[in-house]
């Protein structure tokens, strides 16, 4: 069973009369233990992918299965809980709660999830070597440092399928090497990862590269 597979999706956006097709039949899987990349152009699909196999947004046609459960056309109840069981989810920004510090936010992360686990916050903590950090606030933070605390949230819950968009974008060498590390980590450890990017270091760390452009996959 593939931890993910996205069959024939495709999305539509409409402003006024016009009408611009953001998927157009896009079908991929996801295996356990596997790292998937997604590149290409900016506008090519990446982010509205990513939105629709997690259930953030709803494709147009096709559907999404996790597991071997239907994600696509549940309920929003039922699509979060499934979300909530299954994804840890990377934005390029807005992962983290403005008016809580890094050690709460992980903390949180944990509640929504069902998983409260104040073991395994220090031990994210020190994964991301921001220990000493945790009662920062995002405001406080640097840009690797936002990142890092970025990825310790989305992995708060131990998640079979962590998916990030551009996780690497803006960050040095040295926080992209940390944020790399982690991802290879999760493979040896029979996790799933599909990640956007634009950068060539990350794109090649991963056991498949699945190029988008104009919606639809246009090599593997």
């Amino acid at each position: 069973m593939h931890a993910l597979e996205a069959h024939e999706l495709y999305r539509f956006f409409h402003i006024g009369d016009d009408e611009t097709a953001a998927l157009r039949g896009i079908s991929f899987h996801l295996s356990v233990g596997e790292i998937v990349a997604l590149v290409g152009p900016s506008g090519s699909g990446k982010s509205t992918l990513l939105s629709c196999v997690t259930g953030l947004d709803e494709p147009d046609g096709g559907h999404v299965e996790v597991a071997g459960t239907r994600l696509t056309r549940r309920s929003e109840t039922e699509r979060t809980r499934i979300r909530a069981a299954n994804f840890g989810i990377l934005p390029q920004s807005g992962n983290l709660f403005g008016h809580l510090n890094v050690e709460q936010n992980l903390r949180l992360q944990m509640q929504l999830a069902g998983k409260p686990d104040e073991r395994r916050i220090g031990a994210l903590l020190e994964s991301v070597d921001l220990q000493h950090r945790a009662w920062a606030f995002p405001t406080e933070l640097s840009g690797g440092e936002t990142a890092r605390a970025g990825l310790a949230v989305a992995l708060a819950a131990d998640p079979p399928i962590l998916v990030a968009d551009e996780p690497t974008a803006e960050v040095d060498r040295d926080t992209e090497l940390r944020l790399i590390a982690h991802f290879e980590a999760r493979r040896r450890a029979g996790l799933a990862t599909l990640l956007a990017t634009h950068s060539r270091a990350l794109a090649h760390k991963a056991d498949r590269i699945i190029g988008l452009k104009d919606g639809r996959i246009e090599d593997e």
